[in-house]
């Protein structure tokens, strides 16, 4: 049976899996030590408990469960990555390179840290919203200490050419950053294939709590070090000072162990789901898909609907439908969005664009009312624009 509104916004955040909840219950009330009390059962418990879950992450990412620092989510981990690196080596080089469609939690630590001294090459975007490798290794200089490149876009679903860059870094001896946090659970993620250096994901893009995120952090060929941004009692190899939200990061590694176990299935519905909503919406007049329709993730499409109608669109499916017209965690902006137009669209298209992002628990006849209500949405607000002619 049909539930209303339905929910088709899973880039900004998804709903946490019961056995992920199941898994992480006991740590509140039974099981409720500080990991950091090594000095009885509690602590012992909790944990044990902790490692658990850094072993699950760090098998989805290919890496060594030391090289996973836990924080309160991607926004955290992104700033310690970038600051972190760049209060380092500073002495070595100021110059990082970044792209234009980045989220904005790099995009703001980047102009952070151009107010202490840093000099950020902003890379531009080709129109389907890839960057250009050879425009990325011509902006390498003596001095370039970071390169920060996202592993897929929260908008568009874009997935840049993340091999292609790590390659690049190593060959001049840069440190690579990527943001995963839409790629973790949607797509093979391999720190050790792609020749990363850091990365940041995120439990609540992956069916798992909110307020809890990670850093990878190489340990070796290069052992990266970072300056901590949190001071306090040395946690998380002292990259992340404080205590451990041990229950998020149970729930975090319960996610991330389902993740491995069901992404490929998952991922094949959720793009069979994808592609019959992106078909019949593009079908509508004036709608445009914006971004690469192949180098993408299977759970997201982005349409652009002409004339100022994806606005007016977006109002009239609010009750029944849970949609975005961009990222949720700038959502408070009234700017257009700064991937789309990165990519070449004007404020206009920008503004008239809507992201469509699917999960595991959208069905068909969910997509089926989708499509009547934009349709029919549609009609109401050209018919509207004709009686007003």
């Amino acid at each position: 049976m049909l539930t209303l509104p339905v929910y088709m916004d899973y880039h900004a955040t998804t709903p946490c899996d019961p056995r992920v909840l199941e898994a992480m219950i006991p740590l509140f009330s039974k099981q409720f030590g500080n990991a950091a009390s090594r000095g009885h059962l509690f602590g012992w418990q909790a944990a044990e408990a902790v490692q658990i879950a850094r072993e699950e992450l760090a098998s989805l990412l290919h890496a060594d469960p030391s090289e996973i620092i836990f924080t309160s989510g991607a926004t955290e981990s992104v700033n310690l990555a970038i600051k972190g690196v760049y209060e380092i080596l500073a002495g070595k080089g100021k110059h990082i390179i970044t792209v234009s469609t980045e989220h904005r939690a790099v995009l703001d630590a980047c102009h952070h840290l151009e107010k202490m001294g840093a000099e950020i090459s902003y890379l531009p975007v080709q129109p389907d919203g890839l960057i250009d490798p050879v425009i990325l290794e011509s902006a390498i200089r003596r001095d370039t200490i970071l390169i920060a490149v996202m592993y897929a876009n929260n908008e568009t679903g874009i997935i840049q050419p993340v091999k292609t860059i790590g390659g690049i870094a190593k060959k001049h001896g840069v440190l690579f950053f990527t943001d995963a946090t839409q790629a973790l659970g949607k797509m093979v993620v391999d720190t050790i294939r792609d020749e990363v250096d850091l990365l940041a994901c995120s439990a609540h893009k992956i069916y798992g709590p909110k307020g809890v995120g990670a850093l990878y952090v190489r340990r070796k060929n290069p052992r990266v070090r970072l300056a901590a941004q949190m001071d306090g009692g040395g946690q998380e190899r002292g990259f992340r000072s404080g205590t451990l939200n041990v229950p998020g990061i149970v729930g975090f590694g319960k996610a991330a162990g389902l993740a491995a176990i069901e992404m490929e299935g998952n991922m094949k519905s959720i793009g069979a789901l994808r592609n019959k909503l992106e078909k019949a919406l593009l079908k509508l007049a004036g709608a445009s898909l914006n971004g690469n329709n192949r180098h993408r993730l299977a759970t997201v499409t982005n349409i652009s609907f002409a004339h100022e109608t994806g606005k007016r669109l977006l109002e009239g499916l609010l009750k029944d439908v849970a949609i975005s017209s961009g990222s949720a965690c700038s959502s408070a902006s009234l700017e257009p969005s700064h991937v789309l137009k990165a990519m070449g669209l004007d404020d206009e298209q920008a503004f008239d664009a809507i992201r469509f992002s699917l999960g595991k628990y959208n069905t068909e006849e969910e997509v089926d009312f989708v499509i009547e209500k934009v349709e029919s949405t549609l009609i109401k607000i050209r018919e509207f624009e004709n009686l007003n002619i």
